[in-house]
């Protein structure tokens, strides 16, 4: 980006140059002998006998100065102006794509940047990393899905990106087809293809970086025979080398990030334990970036059930492992004395502080006997639980703890409370409720009335349950806070 801004003001330089050289060529032009008078007359040489000394005026007429051919100052001023204005509208292109911060957002950006570059209204973007990583997917500027379906039928080796992304190793040059359909060797399926989408000529580009990997290929489309001009594909190849190198940035970032939330959810239960008089189910949305919520059930002596929610402060893989940590000690500290509540979090508090002083946590934990659908549970600045059923849907009393990690020493009273028979109590982290975008009140509102808001008949299933209140509170899956994870922990008691 700081290339692109200096090469702006050193041609705006050379302009201020070239108009202070207009300016001194039109003095040289005002003292010349050809524009004064007396050089429209011929000089008359001494008198000679037998001579006429008088030299025949030229029947040419001069021009006059207005009509005189433009100084070359002028057309270096013209062509400084077009280079000024290609080199900003490529800082701003680029600009707009390092805004980008996933792939989603960065190849509709390349892609319709790239058209505007080149002249054109359609076009097509296959992101095919060689390294075997992925992701793979292909998108379309003015294409439908139906198009790029029909483009699919064409053979690969015949497609103008299929050329590219299969082509020799290292190959960067583009690819012009200024007239597809006059070409004779053209693919008959090709050519039934470009007459069914109306396109009449292509232009594609490798997406390579400077270290020779290729991640994929872009194709633009021109309804006429046609061809970008050698301006054009000199600015989209420039263009096209920065896009290139931040698609890599972004991938390695997806890499990152998926290999995150595989080591997340393997922190988590791989499946939640049948335990007789209650049923379970869970749901974790993960953050973008990695987050340290966690949920857990664990079966307990004499029948019991151990259920916990919580979150570990921060975000990023520093969060997900102090979720692990703080998820196993919890989970030690159950077995021990998960009677207790406020004993389990108090250990886990101490935990925290002896292990990483600098974060701090929310928990919740409840001690169930589903036999006599008996709960006890305490929370450490955690938001309490929903209870759902025919009768009510009502949030469970709780007392107001601070966070762990907060105070020098964390002890807080538990509560008991008997659900009914075909009750469900909804657990949850507090990034169900930021996830809305709401304040908090509002949000803890919301939630009451997608709880309030299930089927009757679906009432008898705790994953329906979890799947409604999620659809109703995060429809499409929106996040107004993506830092955030999600946890959703429903317990059916029947």
């Amino acid at each position: 980006m700081l290339d692109i801004a200096l090469l702006v003001r050193v041609h705006v330089d050379a302009l201020i140059v070239a108009q202070n050289d207009r300016g001194v060529c039109d003095a040289i032009r005002r003292n010349s002998p050809v524009g004064k008078p007396e050089a429209m007359s011929a000089r008359h040489l001494p008198k000679m006998a037998g001579i006429n000394p008088t030299v025949p005026v030229s029947t040419h007429t001069p021009e006059p100065l207005t009509t005189v051919p433009p100084a070359p100052a002028a057309f270096l001023q013209d062509r400084l102006a077009g280079w000024v204005s290609d080199l900003t509208t490529l800082h701003e292109l680029t600009e707009r794509l390092a805004g980008t911060h996933t792939l989603d957002t960065a190849l509709p950006e390349l892609l319709s940047a790239g058209a505007a570059l080149v002249g054109a209204r359609r076009g097509l973007l296959a992101l095919e990393p060689d390294d075997g990583r992925g992701p793979h997917t292909t998108i379309g500027l003015g294409l439908g899905h139906a198009d790029l379906g029909v483009i699919e039928t064409v053979p690969r080796a015949a497609t103008p990106h299929g050329r590219v992304l299969d082509g020799p190793p290292g190959a960067t040059a583009p690819l012009s087809t200024p007239d597809l359909l006059a070409e004779a060797d053209l693919d008959p399926r090709h050519r039934e293809v470009a007459e069914q989408l109306g396109y009449a000529a292509s232009y594609a580009l490798p997406l390579a970086c400077r270290s020779g990997a290729r991640l994929g290929a872009a194709v633009w489309f021109y309804d006429e025979p046609a061809e970008p001009l050698e301006r054009q594909q000199h600015l989209v190849g420039l263009y096209g080398r920065y896009a290139a190198e931040h698609l890599a940035r972004l991938l390695e970032l997806e890499h990152a990030r998926s290999d995150l939330a595989v080591i997340a959810e393997e922190l988590l239960p791989s499946r939640l334990p049948r335990v007789p008089g209650v049923r379970l189910a869970a749901r974790h949305r993960p953050a973008p970036g990695g987050g340290g919520d966690w949920y857990d059930a664990l079966p307990l002596p004499d029948g019991a059930l151990g259920l916990s929610v919580g979150a570990a402060g921060g975000s990023g893989p520093g969060a997900t492992a102090a979720m692990g940590r703080l998820r196993s000690g919890l989970r030690a500290y159950a077995v021990m004395e998960g009677e207790d509540p406020v004993a389990v979090l108090s250990d886990l508090e101490l935990l925290l502080r002896l292990t990483e002083p600098a974060r701090t946590a929310t928990a919740l934990f409840a001690y169930c006997e589903p036999a006599l659908r008996r709960v006890v549970l305490a929370g450490a600045g955690h938001a309490p639980p929903l209870v759902v059923g025919d009768r009510r849907t009502a949030f469970v009393e709780t007392t107001v703890s601070a966070p762990l990690g907060m105070l020098a020493c964390w002890e807080a009273p538990s509560v008991e409370f008997t659900p009914e028979s075909g009750e469900t109590v909804l657990l949850y982290t507090d990034g169900l409720l930021r996830r809305t975008g709401d304040s908090t009140d509002r949000a803890f509102a919301r939630l009451h009335a997608a709880a309030a808001g299930v089927p009757r008949a679906a009432r008898r299933d705790p994953e329906a349950i979890a799947d409604h209140v999620l659809r109703t509170l995060l429809p499409g899956n929106t996040s107004a806070d993506p830092t955030d994870d999600v946890v959703l922990l429903a317990v059916r008691f029947d």
